[in-house]
């Protein structure tokens, strides 16, 4: 199985990273959804970087779909799509990492109902030439957007995220599990997959991990997250921790992998490509 590693941007000038990130060889990009702050959005960022590279692939570690009308998500995704063919990774979750952005991505009933019904209806626009779906939430008559050649991700290790990875998913993108337990969480959502008569490709499942003294922030976000959790078992302090860890989660059958730093610093593409890409086959 193909083991890719991935980056995502911290914060700074993202022009600059996009460039080193190309001429350096990474395999991918990922951005965040963070609202409130500088980030780049994601769909923005997704447009630019893929405008200005030829083989960067960038995709959305995660974007939230609840709150999106499918529709119009679907309708970026094609349009990507078939301006950079076959460098659109989108992966999508049920709420923001930060509580407070939730209130910007409202929804018409429960959250997890809502992501459920989007991703059918979503599935179906990437996938069909026409489309008329009457649901509880959205509905559209003759609707034509697609189809695309187009794999969607999703985030989330709780056991409702893992049984909708299962039904509507080509692949997982999840944070804040150790090796073992993300090993446990691949093989109940290939179970998941196959009762709803699907199948998932084995090496299409993820971690994202961060590298560093964890700040502020990425501690309350792992107390809030796996309160249960030694927060030394879920962040790599350094590169040589990033290397262990990647390993043992190859070892449990997850072979893509988004790295961010912890502590943002101007050299963090060189050290990556020295550090972690000879861990790609």
């Amino acid at each position: 199985m193909k083991v890719r590693i991935g980056i995502a941007p911290p914060p700074g000038d993202f022009v600059t990273l996009v460039d080193q990130a190309e001429a350096a060889g990474v395999d991918s990009l990922w951005l965040s959804e963070i609202l409130y702050g500088p980030a780049v959005d994601p769909f923005v960022g997704m447009a630019y970087a893929l405008a200005r590279t030829t083989r960067l692939k960038v995709g959305t570690g995660v974007a939230i779909l609840p709150g999106r009308h499918p529709v119009h998500v679907a309708k970026q995704l094609v349009s990507l799509a078939a301006l950079a063919p076959k460098r659109v990774l989108p992966a999508f979750g049920l709420s923001p990492a930060r509580p407070r952005e939730r209130e910007a991505f409202p929804v018409p009933g429960p959250r997890g109902a809502v992501f459920d019904e989007s991703m059918e209806l979503l599935r179906l626009l990437l996938e069909r030439d026409r489309v008329t779906f009457k649901g509880e939430y959205f509905s559209v008559a003759d609707a034509s957007i697609g189809p695309a050649r187009l794999d969607v991700w999703l985030g989330g290790s709780g056991p409702a995220a893992l049984a909708r990875v299962g039904r509507f998913g080509d692949g997982w993108l999840a944070s804040f599990l150790t090796p073992a337990e993300a090993g446990t969480a691949r093989r109940t959502i290939a179970g998941h997959a196959s009762r709803f008569g699907r199948a998932i490709e084995e090496d299409h499942y993820g971690m994202s991990i961060a590298v560093g003294e964890p700040s502020a922030e990425l501690a309350a976000a792992i107390a809030r997250r796996r309160p249960d959790a030694d927060p030394a078992a879920l962040v790599a302090r350094d590169w040589a921790a990033a290397r262990d860890l990647i390993g043992r989660y190859v070892d449990e059958g997850l072979t893509k992998f988004v790295v961010r730093q912890t502590h943002p610093s101007p050299g963090f593409v060189d050290d990556f490509v020295r550090e972690l890409k000879p861990l790609e086959n």
